[in-house]
């Protein structure tokens, strides 16, 4: 669908496949690989029975390869081996930072790429996600904004990030399930199943693009994400972060339903406007009334406001009573995460001083809304919130298939 406001020209088409001919099967839903299966062969009751199966090997035991999946009969498996591919992105560059947070640096099959990052805390780890190569949003403060929109990831690159980050923590579940009948022979393995502790127990969409520009496949990820039979991470535990896309916030929480946060980060028109230019088709009015009719927002489920903190620009006293006012006269179950800026090269703002980040959250807070400081993690890397970049540049469509010409030539 054509969403409202103003976009970058999108690349559009097929991203060319990881495995040449060979068909990815990450990002599809369930009914999808059913269908898949049938439209390579399978008759109807196998191609179901083969869908459960290769579901939860992929999401539930993070396997990779078709040899692995010990209830599917050993004469399948090359069947399975030739048609399809279980991808990861590709990482380019992998990089810890001294205070633990992880960055990955990622390839698409088209040699576009994208970073998403990995923040561990003492009672939770949370992934950041990418949801697009670049960003048509141009938000002053932010690394991404000075990139052009590269193209929508697709629910496959979207969920990718997640099994990659948990093939990277060494998470997934050990062992088999497969009881001893169901082996063959040759396997020598016995059902052992053990389901470790989960280390990656929250994900954000906080990473490089506008989530709800690229509704879609968004949702088509966080379902597959979502899934009781699968990753099985509860949508309390997503959250989805957004510049102020209006007229997709409603349909954001009845279609995906996660927890929604929004990148507010000014309280006047004219800062709005300059720091997050989006504000000049949906103004802050506009957006906080989306917030009240955001579904299933309550007092459980606040909505965050993420707000990064500019010297001089938009951190006064004033600015934190009008903060204040405005989440009052909406009624808004609210939080708000005072971000100090983290810096970038080329970056026309610098961060306000810590008194004076302090004196704004306790304005906040002395009025009964939660407004913590956040502590900056992985600026040493560049892999805080805002400084994210990949080197990715808008290919055309020639160049797109002529990359993926020389990819399946390279295959064979």
């Amino acid at each position: 669908m054509q969403i409202p406001g103003h976009i970058d020209p999108v690349i559009t088409g097929t991203v060319s496949l990881r495995g040449g001919n060979r068909i990815d099967l990450v990002g599809l839903s369930r009914d999808a690989i059913r269908a898949t299966l049938e439209e390579a062969g399978l008759d109807v009751k196998a191609a179901k029975l083969r869908a459960k199966q290769i579901w939860h090997w992929i999401y539930h035991r993070g396997v990779t390869e078709f040899d692995e999946m010990t209830d599917i009969a050993k004469s399948m498996r090359p069947w399975l081996t030739d048609r399809f591919i279980v991808g990861r992105p590709t990482v380019v560059t992998a990089q810890v930072s001294n205070d633990g947070t992880r960055k990955w640096l990622l390839s698409a099959s088209d040699g576009q790429e994208y970073e998403m990052v990995f923040i561990p805390d003492a009672d939770r780890g949370t992934l950041c996600i990418s949801s697009q190569v670049g960003c048509t949003l141009n938000c002053r403060f932010c690394h991404t904004g000075t990139m052009k929109l590269v193209r929508n990831l697709t629910a496959g690159e979207i969920v990718g990030q997640v099994l990659l980050a948990r093939d990277a923590l060494g998470e997934w579940p050990k062992g088999t399930m497969a009881s001893t009948a169901d082996l063959d022979d040759e396997d020598d393995e016995t059902g052992h199943y053990t389901a470790d502790g989960r280390i990656l127990t929250n994900i954000v969409l906080m990473g490089m693009g506008e989530p709800l520009y690229n509704f879609d496949e968004v949702k088509g990820a966080m379902k597959i994400v979502m899934d009781g039979d699968g990753l099985a991470l509860s949508r309390r535990r997503i959250t989805l972060s957004t510049s102020g896309v209006v007229p997709m916030m409603a349909r954001a929480g009845d279609e995906i339903g996660v927890n929604l946060a929004v990148s507010l980060h000014a309280v006047t028109k004219e800062i709005r406007d300059e720091i997050v230019p989006l504000n000049r088709k949906y103004g802050i009015e506009d957006l906080l009334q989306a917030c009240a009719d955001y579904p299933g927002a309550n007092n459980a489920r606040r909505i965050t406001f993420e707000y990064v903190m500019l010297k001089d620009k938009n951190d006064s006293d004033e600015d934190a009573h009008e903060l204040v006012r405005l989440i009052k006269k909406y009624k808004l179950p609210a939080k708000v995460n005072l971000i100090p800026f983290n810096p970038w090269p080329g970056a026309n703002y610098e961060c306000s001083t810590p008194n004076r980040v302090r004196s704004f959250s306790n304005i906040v807070f002395a009025h009964g809304i939660s407004a913590p400081i956040r502590t900056p993690r992985g600026r040493d890397i560049m892999a805080a919130c805002g400084q994210l970049k990949s080197e990715s540049k808008k290919l055309s469509r020639a160049e797109l298939d002529r990359i993926a010409d020389e990819k399946q030539a390279a295959l064979g």
